[in-house]
């Protein structure tokens, strides 16, 4: 029997072309694909003639299969000899799940890899022009989920990130819009604060909204804001702002 093994990929942020070269390789070569919602379905189309492809995606309350079922079948599908490509949006290690997946494979014996991913907070965000560092305007930026809001015994730390951190990205976080902003103006964030709402990152489909944590919710409820999103609070929002100001002028002088 041949040796089965799992690679756990990273697809990237939604742009297909935005995948490593390394990751495109395990699609090629693999036998069974396991792939989520975000993934590009452009991707699939590198899988070899034959291979098994499994949606297994999970959307805000609609998960396809749930977590260890998932594991189970990377499990029993590497056992009889292939080789598993678990393709997953981002980066696996941010928000994906991988470390469960991969402690899984680990714990029952599978030869497995990692195959780091371009995530979604910094595909995004340089995709529509907004840098998480910048000179003189951000020093630090902090990564949470939003999806943690509500949870009482491991719930996200407003009250440090506020005051601690120049910029902080929310993943899954519209839902909890109104209380993210409430909470962080609960312990100083200024009302001023930029904020931008970007949709379906890095994609043909990205839109990127724009307001501050005073009016950000009613604008995002005007626009019907929607996931896939993410929320990013900080200064550097506004070097959006600079370089489409500085585009504009320069397409005013030369047309």
């Amino acid at each position: 029997m041949r040796s089965g093994r799992v690679s756990i990929i990273g697809a990237g942020p939604g742009d297909p072309e935005l995948i490593t070269l390394k990751a495109l390789r395990r699609i090629q070569s693999g036998d069974i694909l396991l792939y989520d919602r975000l993934v590009s379905p452009e991707l699939l189309d590198y899988a070899k003639p034959g291979a098994a492809k499994v949606y297994c995606g999970k959307a805000p309350r609609e998960h396809a299969m749930p977590q260890e079922q998932i594991q189970r079948l990377m499990i029993e599908y590497a056992s009889a000899g292939h080789h598993v490509v678990r393709l997953k949006g981002g980066d696996p290690f941010v928000f994906g799940r991988g470390g469960e997946e991969a402690l899984a494979m680990a714990a029952a014996g599978i030869p497995y890899e990692i195959v780091p991913g371009v995530t979604s907070a910094m595909g995004a965000a340089a995709s529509a022009a907004i840098p998480l560092t910048h000179r003189g305007i951000s020093g630090s930026c902090a990564i949470v989920t939003g999806s943690r809001c509500q949870q009482q015994d491991q719930p996200v730390r407003w009250d440090l990130l506020a005051g601690a951190v120049d910029t902080i990205v929310v993943y899954m976080g519209i839902g909890q819009l109104d209380s993210i902003r409430a909470a962080l103006l609960q312990h100083g964030k200024a009302a001023d604060t930029p904020v931008a709402i970007i949709e379906r990152g890095t994609t043909s489909r990205q839109r990127i909204i724009t307001g501050n944590l005073d009016n950000i919710e009613k604008i995002a409820t005007a626009m019907n804001a929607s996931n896939p999103a993410l929320i990013i609070v900080g200064e550097v929002v506004k070097v959006r702002e600079a370089l489409l100001q500085l585009e504009a002028e320069l397409a005013r002088q030369t047309g």
